[in-house]
């Protein structure tokens, strides 16, 4: 996996459209086209206290998670990286598609404190290793640099 390519992608799609609805869209399904054996890639976006599905690419999924809850709250309230590598093993998750097996969750920042997150799910256990977690965090921090909230 090339981390810098990926990043590099999202941060073109940003530079012709920052505004974070258009942006999180394209790179939702940037994502999904680029990596292999993913079920689910999208954004929740904190409002009103808690995370409110955003843009993404998939099956529905839960519309509200409150901050400690499931895979995307606990990240929100580590305030870092969760890779799940059996989400039937992590305590509390909310199984939105049935067909996921491990997740990675990586908050998005806004003048450091998270205003959303980026959630990926895969049907295959194991899914998210060293480089998918590299190249992931590379692009939110070019989403971290470019996004425009307003």
């Amino acid at each position: 996996m090339n981390s810098l390519l990926l990043a590099d992608q999202a941060g073109e799609l940003l530079r012709e459209e920052p505004w974070y609805v258009s942006a999180f869209s394209n790179i939702s399904s940037l994502i999904m086209t680029s990596l292999p054996d993913l079920n689910w890639a999208g954004f929740y976006l904190m409002r009103g206290g808690m995370l409110c599905v955003g843009p993404f690419q998939g099956n529905p999924a839960c519309i509200h998670i409150l901050p400690g809850k499931g895979v995307c709250g606990t990240a929100v309230v580590r305030d870092e990286t969760v890779v799940v590598p059996d989400v039937h093993l992590f305590p509390g998750h909310i199984a939105c598609d049935s067909a996921s097996a491990s997740e990675i969750v990586i908050p998005v920042h806004e003048n450091g404190r998270v205003r959303a997150v980026l959630d990926i799910d895969s049907p295959l256990k194991d899914r998210f290793g060293a480089a998918e977690r590299e190249c992931l965090e590379a692009l939110v921090r070019e989403i971290e640099k470019q996004a425009r909230w307003d």
